[in-house]
C-alpha cells in the first residue's frame, strides 16, 4: 500500500529550492545586503549626531507670559514636545528631544543695561552634539528681541546644565532605517518578480495541478524569503554593532526583539509583493507599482532623516505608514531600551496593515 503524500516534505522541498534560488540571485543580494551595508559604511564613517530635527520642550515651571518664552515657543526652527515632567525628562535622556528650556523673569531687574530674563536649559549627553546648533538658534532669537526692545543691550542670559544620558551616535539612527529599507525593498520586489515569473512560465500552474496543497506552495516560497531576509538583518546588525558601535540596550534580548519586529514587517511587505505580482499585466510595470508604494515611505518614514523634520500638516500620514512603524519600533527597542510591549502602537499599526494587505492579496492572487 503506497504511503500518503507528505505535505510537510513538499513544503520543505519548495522552501529549500526557493531559498537556493534567492541566494544565487545577484539582485536579491545587492538590494537586501550590499546596498544597505554601503550606506552604513558611508554614513557610519561620518560620525556626528543622529537626530537632525530640533525638538525641544518647555519646562512647565517657565514664566509663560514673557516675550522670550513666546519667541522660543513660536520659533519655526523648534518643534515643541508635550508631556509630563517625567515623560519629558525621559525623552531628553533617550535623545528624542534636544533640551528642556526654562524661561524666568529676573526679579528686581530694574537696570536697563542688565538682562531682564534668564533662559536655562537642560540637555543630556544623548544629544550633546546638537547643543552648539541649538545655542546658535537661541542666540539668534535673543538678538532679534534685543533689536525689538531697544535700548536694552541683552534681554536675556543663557545658562545650561547637562544630565547623564546615553551617547546617541549616527549609527543608532541609521541602522534601523537601513534594516527597514532592506526589508521593504527586497520583500516587495522579490515577491512581486518571483510570483509573476512563476505565473508567466506556467510553473505556478503546474504546482497548482500537483498533489501539494495550494497553501503550502505559497507558504514555502514565503518561508524561503523570510529566512533569507532575516539572515541579512543578522548581517546588518552585526556590521553595525562590531564596526560602528550600534547600541543594543539589552544585548541578546534586544537582538531577538529586533528579529521579531523584522519578521512581522516581512509578512506585511510580502503581502504588497503578492498584490503587485497579481495585478501587474507585464514585467515592466512591476517596478512602477513597487516604487509607487516604496519611494514615498523612504523619504517620509524616517529612513534617512528624522520624520520630525517634515511639515506638521503631513505628520498624520507619516505615522500611519507601515515603514514608519518598523523604523520607530526598531529604534525604540535598540537604543531607548523599550521591549515589545512598549511598541504596542507600532506593532498594532503593522498588524492592521498585515490584515488588510494579506486579505487583499488572497482576493486578487492568481495562479495563471
Amino acid at each position: 500500500m503506497p504511503k500518503p503524500y507528505s505535505q510537510f516534505t513538499a513544503l520543505m522541498a519548495i522552501t529549500k529550492a526557493s531559498l537556493k534560488a534567492i541566494f544565487k540571485s545577484p539582485q536579491a543580494t545587492f538590494f537586501s545586503l550590499f546596498f544597505p551595508i554601503v550606506l552604513i559604511v558611508i554614513f557610519g564613517s561620518l560620525g556626528g549626531g543622529g537626530n537632525f530635527a530640533m525638538d525641544i520642550a518647555l519646562d512647565h515651571k517657565s514664566d509663560t507670559l514673557n516675550p522670550v518664552y513666546l519667541a522660543i515657543k513660536n520659533a519655526p526652527l523648534f518643534n515643541i514636545a508635550e508631556g509630563t515632567e517625567e515623560e519629558l525628562d525621559d525623552q531628553m535622556k533617550k535623545g528624542r528631544i534636544t533640551a528642556i528650556v526654562n524661561v524666568q523673569e529676573i526679579k528686581n531687574a530694574t537696570d536697563a543695561a542688565k538682562p531682564k530674563y534668564d533662559v536655562h536649559f537642560r540637555y543630556s549627553s544623548a544629544n550633546q552634539r546638537e547643543i552648539p546648533q541649538f545655542q546658535g538658534i537661541l542666540r539668534a532669537i535673543i538678538n532679534g528681541l534685543n533689536q525689538a526692545m531697544n535700548p536694552r543691550p541683552d534681554v536675556a542670559t543663557v545658562s545650561s546644565e547637562i544630565v547623564p544620558g546615553r551617547i546617541y551616535k549616527r549609527i543608532d539612527f541609521l541602522l534601523p532605517g537601513m534594516i527597514g529599507f532592506s526589508l521593504i525593498g527586497a520583500s516587495v520586489f522579490g515577491v512581486a518578480f518571483l510570483f509573476f515569473n512563476l505565473r508567466e512560465t506556467l510553473v505556478l500552474k503546474r504546482m497548482y495541478a500537483s498533489p501539494v496543497k495550494k497553501s503550502n506552495i505559497v507558504i514555502g516560497e514565503s518561508l524561503a524569503r523570510l529566512i533569507y531576509q532575516l539572515s541579512t538583518v543578522i548581517v546588518l546588525i552585526g556590521v553595525g554593532t562590531y564596526f560602528y558601535g550600534f547600541y543594543l540596550s539589552h544585548g541578546f534580548i534586544t537582538f531577538l526583539e529586533l528579529m521579531f519586529i523584522s519578521a512581522i514587517a516581512l509578512l506585511v511587505f510580502m503581502g504588497f509583493g503578492f498584490i503587485i505580482s497579481s495585478v501587474a499585466k507585464n514585467q515592466n510595470v512591476i517596478p512602477i507599482y513597487a516604487n509607487l508604494f516604496m519611494f514615498p515611505q523612504y523619504f517620509l518614514s524616517g529612513t534617512f532623516f528624522p520624520k520630525g523634520a517634515l511639515p506638521k500638516s503631513i505628520q498624520w500620514l507619516v505615522e500611519i505608514l507601515p515603514l514608519t512603524s518598523v523604523n520607530d519600533a526598531l529604534r525604540k527597542v535598540a537604543f531607548e531600551g523599550s521591549h515589545l510591549n512598549g511598541c504596542w502602537k507600532q506593532l498594532g499599526i503593522l498588524g492592521l496593515w498585515g490584515v488588510i494587505v494579506n486579505a487583499l492579496a488572497i482576493r486578487v492572487f492568481r495562479w495563471e
